[in-house]
């Protein structure tokens, strides 16, 4: 075999990591990273002072501009709200450079602007990409009932069974009592009865106030001493956190939660089953889609951002479910290229 023939055989990628001219590339994650670099560097001065909209718009103002530059042609399905009520990544907003791939957008600035505001860990600026079309549309009904878990047991659990029979089945897969099991649940009253149901189970509790992006990826990986994510949160998260854990091999299972009869109606109209469990696979469609976060506080998944004199230093992780591939990526950025974002007062 001639070397020009054994360089060709052995450099030929993989039909399932390949990709064509019409889909999402590889390169795109590297990318996105970019993106929520820049959000939380400007919503990152904003850390500590209690102005939670302020550090939000600066974040949405740098995460627009960054997005213009990414090569594709996408459309905002999960954004900050109607036009009316966003000026900026509103949904149905065209964002990237226009040519590509045509893909969906989901845009988190800052998932955890309370977080942001008070100082308090698991701020993350988040985006998700998927390729159109294959995301959830999240409109009819802002909150659902979630269950997330990581690979061992994702095959096993039903958001169907009682609490105690999921908690049983997570121990058993990964091999370790109940009483060693931590569930991670939004600090909401809402929660009071889940979280009984929990304990007499005989798992722990582990509460958050906000940003249940970064609790379901805590609960799909390993390592992180979460073990599930359990309640109720919003539709919006829980498709961006599918993203993430079509990488990560874990699960995600939702049921649409309406706050109203109004909602319920709503949902009805659209054709949604309220009763029916949506995968991770209902969630988003797609097996080429890409997840990134930045950090912005500290927290379960991720280091907030860190300013000094002449340097800014961010830590971020990107995903490619197509390849199963995460990257983790330290930033570090000169300060002074960064000036337009800094805060001014």
């Amino acid at each position: 075999m001639s070397p020009a023939s054994m360089t060709q055989k052995y450099s030929t990628i993989s039909p399932s990591l390949a990709v064509g001219h019409d889909e999402p590339d590889r390169n795109l994650a590297l990318e996105l990273v970019r993106v929520t670099e820049a959000a939380a560097i400007a919503g990152g001065h904003w850390v500590g002072f209690g102005d939670k909209n302020t550090a939000d718009g600066a974040a949405v103002d740098a995460m627009r501009s960054f997005l213009q530059t990414v090569h594709f042609n996408g459309v905002v399905v999960i954004g900050e709200g109607e036009k009316d009520e966003a000026p900026m990544l509103f949904n149905g907003e065209r964002v990237g450079d226009g040519t590509g791939p045509e893909v969906d957008v989901a845009v988190d600035p800052i998932d955890g602007t309370r977080l942001t505001a008070l100082g308090i860990n698991n701020a993350l600026a988040v985006l998700a990409v998927a390729e159109r079309g294959s995301m959830f549309d999240p409109s009819a009904v802002f909150y659902m009932e979630k269950l997330v878990t990581g690979p061992e047991a994702a095959d096993m659990v039903d958001l169907r069974l009682p609490v105690k029979q999921n908690l049983h089945l997570i121990a058993k897969a990964k091999g370790v009592k109940v009483n060693q099991l931590n569930v991670m649940i939004l600090d909401r009253d809402r929660h009071r009865p889940l979280v009984e149901e929990i304990r007499e189970a005989g798992a722990r509790t582990k509460f958050i106030m906000d940003g249940d992006v970064a609790g379901a990826i805590a609960a799909a990986r390993s390592g992180t001493g979460v073990d599930a994510l359990m309640g109720i949160g919003g539709t919006p998260e829980g498709i961006v956190a599918a993203c993430a854990i079509k990488s990560l091999g874990g699960v995600i299972q939702g049921r649409l939660w309406p706050t109203s009869d109004e909602e319920k109606q709503k949902a009805i109209d659209a054709g949604h089953d309220l009763d029916r469990v949506l995968s991770t696979n209902d969630l988003v469609s797609s097996d080429n889609c890409y997840f990134a976060a930045t950090g912005i506080t500290d927290g379960d998944l991720l280091k907030g951002v860190r300013y000094s004199k002449d340097k800014v230093l961010t830590q971020s992780i990107v995903m490619r479910s197509k390849s199963g591939t995460i990257r983790f990526v330290e930033g570090e950025h000169q300060a002074s290229k960064w000036e337009n974002y800094a805060r001014k007062s």
